[in-house]
């Protein structure tokens, strides 16, 4: 049985989910979700029993000091409640934890039971997958569902993935059982530069949530962050000839793909982003693969910083979609 006690009557409710583990490269997604308790100040009113989901092996608990007294955190998922302002107010339910290690079916019946009890109208999942994709680009990000009408409404693309998933795709999937309308938001994070933090990906994935549920989001220092993230991994690819004829490869392919998507179309939904955070006062804005397989990146012993691997000597196949081949 749910006991909700404190919770107020919300307000058309959306659920936003991010897990770390598999399913966030980069952390990208849980950042996300971090961002968006941190800036509407969200107050957690509900955790999972840490006992029925983790090994704690696996993600082990963390010990701390408060007032001279020791304190032990489990590794759990914990909601929180956070409502958006504005002419039409709405309230988000937030979901940030750690991809479970076991009881997935469980875990995800525990999450829709909160929902049910919420009166949440739809679920979006936070993803980030790791990618050929260029760094110097604009981040991919492919919404996915499982519902046809749904797909129709809101612009998204019914998915055809087939292959190894995470928590992301089995809590869709349950969602679609359930009869809850839900939507996987993925980002694709370049391969060659996997290690955590990736701002851009994260500020990708909240403008993409602000289109598809229609709040504005406060960005704060993210866009900032972004492009000095891109200077930095420019920085790095530049110190390597290899590498940086690596990225020249995926920026040519990239825009040779994207070529024909350059419509009249896009080019307006872009405009439209643009006046909103215009006028809104705001400024512009082992993980899962293509193939299931998460690369691995190199490390600066001498300065701490992250490199970019050197590429194969041969020309990389080209995955040809980044975004086609995100999982549900």
């Amino acid at each position: 049985m749910i006991e909700l006690e404190g919770v107020p009557e919300l307000i058309d409710p959306v659920m936003v989910a991010a897990f770390e583990g598999w399913n966030d490269a980069g952390d990208a997604a849980s950042t996300a979700v971090a961002h968006l308790e941190r800036e509407w100040k969200g107050e957690v009113f509900a955790a999972l029993d840490a006992e029925d989901y983790y090994d704690f092996q696996v993600n082990r608990p963390t010990v701390w000091m408060d007032g001279g007294v020791r304190k032990i955190t489990w590794p759990t998922t914990r909601l929180s409640v956070v409502r958006v302002g504005g002419d039409k107010p709405r309230d988000l339910v937030l979901v940030r934890g750690i991809e479970p290690s076991m009881r997935w079916r469980s875990f995800c019946n525990e999450l829709l039971g909160f929902a049910h009890e919420l009166g949440v109208e739809l679920v979006v999942v936070l993803g980030a997958l790791l990618g050929d994709t260029p760094h110097t680009r604009p981040v991919p990000i492919s919404g996915t569902t499982s519902d046809p009408d749904l797909a129709r409404r809101m612009d998204l693309e019914e998915t055809k993935y087939e292959g190894p998933t995470g928590i992301v795709g089995v809590l869709q999937e349950a969602c679609t059982h359930a009869g809850v309308p839900a939507v996987s938001l993925w980002a694709a994070v370049p391969h060659y530069v996997s290690q955590p933090p990736n701002p851009k990906a994260t500020l990708a994935l909240l403008n993409r949530l602000e289109d598809l549920i229609g709040v504005r989001i406060p960005l704060g220092e993210l866009p900032e962050d972004a492009r000095a993230w891109q200077v930095g991994v420019d920085q790095l690819a530049a110190e390597d000839s290899e590498v940086a004829e690596y990225v020249q490869t995926l920026e040519e392919a990239r825009d040779t793909a994207e070529l024909p998507e350059a419509s009249g179309e896009a080019i307006a939904r872009e405009f439209e982003r643009y006046l909103r955070r215009r006028d809104g006062g705001g400024p512009p804005g082992g993980h899962a693969t293509a193939d299931g397989e998460g690369p691995s990146y190199l490390r600066d012993s001498s300065s701490e910083r992250t490199r970019p691997p050197k590429p194969p000597r041969t020309e990389p196949e080209q995955d040809k979609g980044d975004e086609d081949s995100a999982e549900d």
